[in-house]
């Protein structure tokens, strides 16, 4: 067992302590903690753009996306990993860390890893809308001619990439996922996958908001499939307003993209560390979040 790193929450809630756990893994947004038979995900408020982790975060958001994904969870009606939010079931902690924790925490059930980012995408943007510009497919998946940016495709496509611990994920083909899994859990995978984003999406575009395309995990229990980590926020999905979505442009959003579109101005190469996020892209970002969970949620 390793030395517990301190857990980070940007918001100073804890900052400089360890919890009672074996700390095994701290993505770019979540830390997760072993609690022997099940697991403690706790949604920080890092940021990340471009493969890196923002030196400033955006206070509240690891709580935004937690009810997000609860409200999801609850709403999509298919396994998932979900046990607890109730903090007061870990007896190990102080009361000052189950309030630290409240709100932007979940306990859940282990599961074995799919290593398979199943990524759906029913527009035509992002790294899908720069490939077909050069090969008329997306993922292996042929397109017709004539499409535009952002354009609404004429049913949504599956294309997976791999999950990387470090650095970029790497958009693949079916067939190539096939060869990472067995072929019949990649065709489970991608039917499951086509099928909560259809759901999502119409639920999602009754409440003003396009999902242009979101990416979900899953994990295995036995021979369940489960759906895992997050799922349908702005840090999974690209959200759109559907009043003002007009295709053969960029859309207006309401997740990261607005943070993007600073960093791509700002003069940063990408390849160095980030800048610190000045305060207004701070609290506009939070704004983009905060406008989606309202319209989602109520």
């Amino acid at each position: 067992m390793t030395s517990q790193p301190s857990l980070t929450i940007q918001d100073g809630a804890l900052l400089g302590t360890n919890l009672p756990y074996w700390h095994c893994r701290r993505g770019k947004v979540r830390d997760v903690y072993d609690l022997g038979d099940r697991l403690l995900l706790i949604a920080s408020d890092r940021i990340s753009a471009y493969d890196w982790v923002m030196p400033n975060g955006i206070p509240t958001k690891g709580k935004l996306l937690n009810r997000l994904s609860l409200m999801w969870f609850e709403f999509l009606g298919v396994e998932h990993h979900l046990l607890s939010t109730d903090m007061s079931t870990l007896p190990e902690l102080t009361t000052a860390e189950r309030e630290a924790l409240t709100g932007r925490s979940v306990i859940v059930r282990k599961t074995k890893v799919v290593p398979i980012e199943c990524v759906v995408r029913g527009y035509l943007a992002g790294s899908g809308w720069q490939e077909y510009q050069k090969t008329r497919s997306v993922c292996g998946v042929a397109l017709s001619d004539g499409l535009q940016q952002c354009s609404q495709l004429p049913e949504p496509i599956f294309t997976p990439a791999t999950k990387a611990e470090e650095g970029h994920d790497e958009n693949i083909s079916f067939e190539v996922m096939c060869q990472h899994i067995d072929p019949a859990l990649a065709q489970t995978l991608k039917q499951l996958s086509i099928d909560i984003y259809q759901k999502a999406s119409r639920y999602a575009q009754s409440r003003g908001i396009i999902i242009a395309d979101t990416k979900f995990e899953f994990g295995l229990a036995g021979d369940k499939i489960i759906l895992i980590d997050e799922v349908l926020t702005p840090d999974s999905s690209r959200f759109w307003p559907k009043d003002d979505y007009q295709p053969g442009r960029d859309q207006a959003s309401f997740d990261k993209q607005f943070l993007r579109n600073w960093l791509s101005t700002s003069g940063w190469d990408k390849n160095s560390p980030p800048p610190q996020l000045p305060e207004e892209i701070v609290k506009k970002t939070l704004e983009k979040y905060e406008q989606a969970e309202k319209l989602l949620v109520g």
